[in-house]
């Protein structure tokens, strides 16, 4: 019965979905999210936008999943970060203030073709985890509700998404983003309630949950979260996309209310990870599996509702900036919207193609992701902040340093990297590594400073 019901919500959702976007599409619109009438969206537009595609269906499984292992303490860490709404902020409005339009607009003028190479670089293959990672998580609680049915569910989600985002572009996100965001709210919000007024919860208990595995490895994220938050925004393209569609005070509010709200989101979500881990529950399947025996069915379906919809949401935005990536900022393609929905096609074909591959593990993408942005760290803060022109060579000191960072934690079991790395938790290895990785990068640009 609940498997039903779940299709059907999630049918509707996704009609709603397709009714919400625009009816014509505009160049544009398309690329720049502008309105039919030629307008920037307004405030809650894109507050709710921005929200909706930050809590998507992978973060809000992985502040489940940590509070669940570390307690408060590994939910904490996750929440932290949406400090990227802080720090993103920040960074839009100082390149906005130079006269930038974009992060590769402020990297080309200093670092030519092969600065902007390597930041599209990285932005692509965090766009493509995004759709795999969405994706992934939607076979899961499909195969959670009906054994087998998680690949005909990812294919469906996957044709459907790209059907509307496809249509529409950017400007079909960010309309679909807000209905998808007030669902979610609805559904979250009854769900959680439920969750505070069930006779098991102790909000003081929930505080101070040490988890299954004790709090220590949710301390050593926080400790990653905080060195890894200022660059995390800068490589999120779907974050970088919004900060410079609307005029500057309307952006830098949204920055602000998108902050709030989402970390409340993830904190909320975290709850029912910590509460399983408070009632001794088994963890089965990433969770799922685990409130489909804590909670009465309507719950387990809002929660599941909840999941699908930030999937959904996440989707149609990853692919709105991988068309304008691939068009406007790498030319690969016509500006045209013919152009954008062959671009949109291709992420989405090989985003489904690397669900089949068989990693699940959800937090590795964001660490491997956030780490692969720590170049920009050193970049940003001396050459953005500090405004001193640094060279070329110190640029890519910083970016190699980086990637080698990435491939370490990403391969932390093969040899060569075993041999090096300090023996312990992975979640210690990734904090050794964001040091050295820090280290290197600010010693490079540091270094490569132009003297005059």
């Amino acid at each position: 019965m609940q498997t039903t019901v779940l299709i059907v919500l999630f049918g509707a959702i996704i009609v709603a979905s397709l009714l919400a976007a625009p009816r014509r599409a505009s160049v544009e619109g398309f690329f720049g999210g502008m309105t039919v009438a030629g307008r920037a969206p307004g405030l809650w537009v894109l507050v709710l936008s921005q929200v909706t595609t930050w809590i998507f269906a992978r973060s809000l499984m992985n502040a489940a999943i940590l509070g669940y292992y570390y307690g408060s303490a590994g939910t904490l860490a996750y929440a932290a970060y949406y400090a990227s709404f802080l720090t993103g902020g920040f960074i839009v409005g100082r390149l906005r203030r130079q006269g930038a339009r974009s992060m590769q607009d402020w990297l080309g003028a200093r670092f030519g073709a092969v600065g902007n190479g390597c930041y599209n670089l990285v932005i692509a293959l965090r766009l493509l985890s995004e759709v795999f990672a969405n994706l992934l998580v939607v076979g899961l609680i499909f195969n959670a509700v009906l054994a087998g049915s998680g690949t005909t569910a990812i294919l469906v989600v996957a044709a459907l998404g790209l059907a509307y985002s496809a249509w529409g572009g950017l400007s079909a996100a960010l309309r679909t983003d807000v209905v998808q965001m007030l669902v979610f709210l609805v559904v979250f919000g009854l769900a959680f309630g439920a969750l505070v007024m069930s006779p098991a919860f102790d909000l003081g208990a929930v505080i101070s949950a040490p988890g299954v595995s004790g709090p220590y490895n949710g301390w050593v994220l926080l400790a990653v979260a905080a060195l890894q938050v200022f660059s995390y925004p800068a490589h999120d393209p779907v974050m970088m996309d919004r900060g410079f569609i609307a005029d500057e005070a309307t952006t830098r509010a949204s920055f602000l209310h998108a902050f709030w709200i989402s970390t409340l989101c993830i904190i909320g979500f975290g709850f029912f990870g910590i509460q399983a881990s408070l009632m001794g529950a088994p963890y089965e399947g990433e969770l799922i599996g685990t409130w489909g025996v804590m909670f009465p069915a309507w719950v387990f379906v809002a929660l599941l509702i909840s999941l699908l919809v930030s999937a959904l949401s996440t989707l149609d935005s990853a692919l709105a900036s991988a068309a304008r990536l691939v068009v406007e900022e790498l030319k690969l393609a016509p500006r045209s919207l013919n152009g954008g929905r062959v671009v949109m096609l291709g992420f989405m074909a090989t985003g489904t193609a690397l669900t089949l591959w068989g990693n699940a593990t959800l937090f590795d993408a964001v660490a491997v992701s956030g780490t692969a942005s720590m170049f920009l760290t050193p970049v940003l803060l001396v050459g953005l902040v500090w405004g001193r022109e640094v060279a070329l060579w110190g640029y890519m000191v910083a970016f190699g340093a980086a990637m080698l960072g990435a491939l370490a934690y990403f391969g932390r079991g093969w040899a060569v990297f075993a041999a090096v790395l300090p023996e312990g938790h992975k979640y210690e290895q990734l904090l050794v590594i964001c040091v050295i990785v820090l280290a290197l990068g600010f010693a490079g640009v540091l270094a490569a400073l132009r003297r005059g």
